[in-house]
């Protein structure tokens, strides 16, 4: 006797968005990433269309800092004073589908870097790789608003996305999108009813949705990764029932992990603090695609291809 397995159909679908642009399309990327699309659960295929696997990106910081954890550091230690040159390791030794590059220098508690500079670190590391790019801030409202408006600029036609658009910090970074062709992070701090205030406030100031990628924000294991998980499964829920204002593709961070000193400091009871720290990250990951997420950022490339490997084991690509 057959046994029928129950399926579940949803009315919703998540909007579709498209990261760079060839040059057919005005930019130089050798490829661009479509995100999004689904009309089903993660990975559940036999329920529904998944069109698009996930995306699996790297970060890249313009300066490293002291407290930059050694365990992160050794994959790029020869390349972590070179955006660009870190760029390249990532898309070309590493696999990385896109890179974040994240102007931290740019912070006027910091190195304060002009927002020029900035500029110029974007072209640099656009000329270095052929994969999308996404371009955040320093988390300085007034020094962001200036930085992502030239840089904005600098990578005009490229289809980047700029990050991280907040509900007290969304217009200026919505204009500088809208003004060179790009679209937007909005980011939203473990809060469903946030997460859709968010996507309003943007469509209402003139962003299309599919300009508009989501970050719920991922916690890291150990650190709220269990109320991550109910938010972002909530999210996603909520879209596939046919909110159209959650039906934003997910984006989810795990670079959270090394702010967890537990994820790799020395300490004989826990191990091997180099291993700790990748699956520590790999968990993260993997959790958050399970929840709902369509794309991870990530600063592993070990952490990275233990997430892959996952991904392909539940699509049938990979044992």
């Amino acid at each position: 006797m057959a046994i029928e397995i129950p399926i579940e159909k949803w009315t919703g679908k998540i909007g579709e968005v498209v990261i760079g642009a060839t040059p057919d399309e005005g930019g130089t990327r050798t490829k661009k990433i479509l995100l999004g699309g689904e009309n089903a659960l993660p990975f559940l295929d036999f329920e529904g269309e998944l069109p698009h696997p996930p995306v699996i990106g790297m970060e890249v910081l313009d300066v490293v800092r002291e407290d930059y954890p050694q365990v992160a550091l050794e994959p790029i230690q020869d390349v972590k004073d070179d955006p660009a040159r870190w760029a390249k390791k990532c898309e070309e030794e590493f696999g990385a589908d896109m890179i974040c590059l994240k102007l931290i220098s740019t912070n006027p508690e910091e190195e304060d870097r002009s927002a020029e500079e900035a500029a110029n670190t974007v072209k640099e590391v656009l000329s270095a790789v052929g994969v999308p790019l996404f371009i955040y801030g320093s988390g300085n409202e007034e020094k962001d608003a200036k930085v992502l408006e030239l840089c904005s600029g600098a990578a005009k036609g490229e289809r980047c996305f700029l990050g991280l658009a907040e509900e007290a910090a969304y217009k200026s970074i919505s204009v500088a999108s809208m003004a060179n062709g790009h679209g937007v992070v909005a980011f939203s701090n473990l809060d469903i009813n946030l997460a859709k205030q968010m996507n309003i406030l943007l469509t209402d100031f003139g962003i299309k949705k599919e300009n508009i990628i989501s970050d719920p924000l991922m916690a890291a294991l150990g650190y709220g990764l269990e109320y991550s998980y109910s938010v972002i499964e909530r999210v996603k829920l909520a879209a596939l029932m046919g909110d159209a204002m959650l039906q934003t593709p997910i984006l989810c961070e795990t670079t959270r992990v090394y702010n967890a000193r537990e994820s790799f400091k020395e300490d004989p009871a826990l191990g091997d603090p180099k291993k700790r720290v990748i699956f520590w990250e790999a968990t993260t990951g993997t959790s958050a695609l399970v929840a709902g997420a369509d794309m991870l950022i990530m600063r592993h490339p070990e952490a990275m291809a233990l997430v892959r490997k996952t991904v392909g084991q539940l699509t049938g690509g990979g044992s």
